[in-house]
């Protein structure tokens, strides 16, 4: 019998071989991959070998399986760049060839709690815009979003208007210009309500993106949560370097 860790370091081994193969092109999205019986031929490991490392694949969003007909390679993952501050989520999407598109599920106006009114610079209980959003890539869920604006500085916010870009919208509308944001990315295990939004099983695993948007003056003017399907979005983060 082998050792559990040299069991664990062979899926490992194999999963990571098929996902180079999924990201080289051999596997193509939507085909079919070998049968187990094939892979376990081929990496000469046990069939429980491939199982743990196909599931992993399948958790991770790279490939799905079809009951009574196999294993295929799932679709591209969305990728995004976190780092570009002139191409918006639209305009990220259409340049992989996605269709993308925005629904407003919920805009109203709240009382601002202590947590908003400090980072407002507002009283507690003053009016708070809440926007609630879901985003699409080819009609499919990728992410949803619930982002805070003080109503003072953003009135008469239109949900329609919210289905397109919504820093072009503060530019536009009230001469609000984004000049940065900070923003947090960590890890998140989907519970009942981001499960629903998703579209994903309870407990899969999501990234959770906290943002903080300010003006010129360094004034915030959004505060959001952004919760990404684990299994479809892809962040790339470019840093430059002085030489």
């Amino acid at each position: 019998m082998q050792p559990a860790n040299e069991g664990n370091a062979l899926h490992f081994r194999v999963k990571e071989d098929i996902l180079q193969k999924i990201k080289n092109g051999d596997y193509l999205p939507h085909t079919q991959l070998p049968t187990e019986a094939e892979f376990c031929k081929k990496y000469g490991v046990s069939r429980t070998t491939i199982r743990t490392a196909l599931q992993q694949l399948t958790i991770e969003g790279y490939v799905y399986r079809t009951q009574g007909k196999g294993t295929f390679v799932a679709d591209h993952k969305v990728k995004q760049t976190l780092t570009s501050t002139v191409n918006h989520f639209s305009q990220q999407l259409a340049t992989q060839g996605k269709n993308p598109s925005i629904r407003v599920l919920n805009l109203e106006v709240i009382q601002a709690d202590s947590f908003l009114a400090k980072l407002f610079d507002i009283k507690q209980g003053d009016p708070v815009n809440k926007l609630e959003r879901v985003r699409f890539a080819d009609n499919h869920t990728l992410q949803y979003e619930i982002a805070y604006l003080p109503w003072l500085k953003a009135p008469g916010l239109n949900a329609k208007e919210c289905e397109k870009s919504l820093y072009q919208l503060l530019d536009k509308q009230y001469g609000l210009k984004i000049k940065k944001t900070i923003e947090h990315l960590e890890l998140f295990i989907a519970d009942q309500d981001i499960s629903e939004k998703l579209q994903i099983k309870m407990g899969a695993p999501c990234f959770a993106l906290e943002t903080y948007a300010y003006l010129p003056d360094e004034t915030p003017i959004e505060y959001s949560k952004t919760f990404f399907r684990g299994d479809r979005a892809h962040f790339v983060i470019e840093r430059d370097y002085e030489v």
